[in-house]
């Protein structure tokens, strides 16, 4: 890209949208029991190029007790949740990104 034509950089999370996400990774980890270790912004926004209806994209790693791992059944290793208004929040075990390599 020309440096002319780079996307604007993504505008800073509005202090509610912040609390209301910060509040769902909270839920997440109480309900399911898990310890969130990074979340980020995925989506347009991240990308600098927001629509008018864009949601906002949360995608996270998370990590469970180490007893959780040890079960020789196989587990589902994502939590998903439905859209909730403009929060799109989705995420990952750790054991996922670590066992590609």
């Amino acid at each position: 890209m020309k440096p002319d034509s780079s996307p604007a950089p993504p505008e800073a999370i509005e202090p509610e949208i912040r609390k209301r996400i910060a509040s769902a990774l909270r839920a997440i980890e109480r309900q399911q029991d898990v310890w969130i270790l990074l979340a980020v912004e995925s989506g347009s926004r991240a990308w600098g190029f927001p629509s008018p209806d864009s949601d906002y994209d949360v995608r996270f790693l998370y990590a469970r007790k180490p007893e959780w791992y040890l079960s020789i059944d196989p587990r589902r290793d994502v939590i998903e949740r439905p859209l909730d208004g403009s929060l799109d929040v989705n995420g990952w075990d750790i054991k996922r990104p670590c066992s590609c390599c």
